[in-house]
């Protein structure tokens, strides 16, 4: 591995926040979202290291597939639900339980006759306005699904739409809502998000559904991870590589938007936008190296980034330089590029080696 970007993934990190997750909910059972590659850790690294969940979510038949040839026996559902009639055979076969969130879904069940029945999510749309049954259909999805001879167990499901804001009186409508349809319907139950786990302990029922607080990163508005006791589990980092003094007036990078106030040391780190790093972060935006922050300078470009020194001066060429992860909370470089953590963590791309760790 000659060049130095890398991710670190640790593994100590990621059962440290399934255990917050216990924490929060000890009565519940855990359904661990590990979909979108495992946000971006990877699908089978997450669902080893997660191997205590009670099952996995996932957001296709191809994902689902991908853990059952990996040797993960847990229960898996799709929770974006099957989007054709010829995936229910590869449910079948492969165990793989799915939400249902719309009409032409139960029909192919009602159609459907497999070599065995599918565990089945039923989704009640009750505020977030996206995918699910109109509440006041709900109960007559649930009988003819019930009715389904390829249909096995039948749970409930819904999703927040404002749980990251503790203020917000959505998701006590939500929750109530959702309860009072449970009551008649009946079945298990699975409402709170990662936001749901920490902040509506109403909503904390026979199952959560954790994903973006799993991998350290908090899921509410205005507080950390670290606030909420959760561990970073990726750090992207890298190295310096070039180190020059510059001139007063010197304009660093392409377009020249930055400009050198006083002769000063500008660092070269080998990471760009070709690598995941946002390349619209703006100029001050903190990196670490050797532990200690740094604003970056210039524009990010697609290899590389340049900061600024002067607080550094006895960086050298092969220093360690964290982007995010551990002493840099992924939240914070988010923010200043007017996204969310959970995009960052996602958007690494595949050039940057992934190392596993069992430290923290």
């Amino acid at each position: 591995m000659a060049r130095p970007a890398q991710v670190r993934l640790s593994a100590a990190a990621l059962q440290h926040n399934l255990g917050r997750v216990r924490s929060y909910a000890p009565e519940a059972k855990v359904m661990a979202v590990i979909k979108a590659n495992g946000y971006g850790h990877g699908l089978g690294w997450a669902a080893r290291v997660l191997s205590q969940a009670d099952a996995f979510g996932v957001a296709s038949v191809e994902e689902g597939i991908t853990l059952r040839r990996a040797g993960v026996t847990r229960p898996v559902c799709l929770l974006e639900g099957f989007f054709r009639n010829e995936e229910l055979a590869l449910l079948a076969a492969e165990r793989l339980s799915t939400v249902v969130h719309h009409e032409r879904q139960i029909r192919d069940l009602e159609d459907f006759s497999g070599s065995a029945p599918v565990d089945v999510w039923l989704k009640i749309d009750t505020g977030m306005h996206r995918i699910g049954f109109d509440p006041q259909r709900a109960a007559s999805a649930a009988s003819r699904l019930r009715a389904c001879k390829s249909v096995g167990a039948l749970g409930l499901m819904s999703h927040f739409a404002n749980a990251d804001n503790k203020f917000d009186s959505t998701t006590s409508f939500q929750i109530s809502l959702f309860n009072d349809l449970a009551a008649s319907i009946g079945g298990e139950r699975s409402l709170a998000n990662s936001a749901g786990i920490v902040a509506w302990p109403e909503s904390r029922l026979e199952w959560v559904r954790p994903g973006i607080m799993l991998y350290g990163v908090s899921p509410m508005i205005g507080q950390g991870g670290g606030e909420l006791g959760l561990e970073p589990v990726m750090t992207l980092g890298s190295e310096i590589i070039a180190i020059s003094r510059r001139r007063k007036g010197e304009a660093i990078g392409y377009g020249g938007d930055w400009v050198c106030p006083e002769e000063m040391p500008v660092g070269v780190v080998a990471i760009g936008y070709g690598d995941g790093y946002p390349r619209h972060v703006p100029a001050g935006t903190p990196v670490l190296v050797n532990g200690r922050r740094v604003p970056l300078i210039g524009r990010v470009s697609m290899d590389m980034i340049t900061v600024d020194l002067r607080d550094q001066p006895g960086a050298q060429i092969g220093d360690p330089a964290v982007l995010w992860g551990a002493g840099l909370p992924v939240e914070e470089i988010a923010a200043r590029a007017g996204t969310i953590g959970y995009e960052l963590l996602c958007q690494v791309t595949p050039r940057v080696p992934r190392v596993e760790s069992e430290e923290r």
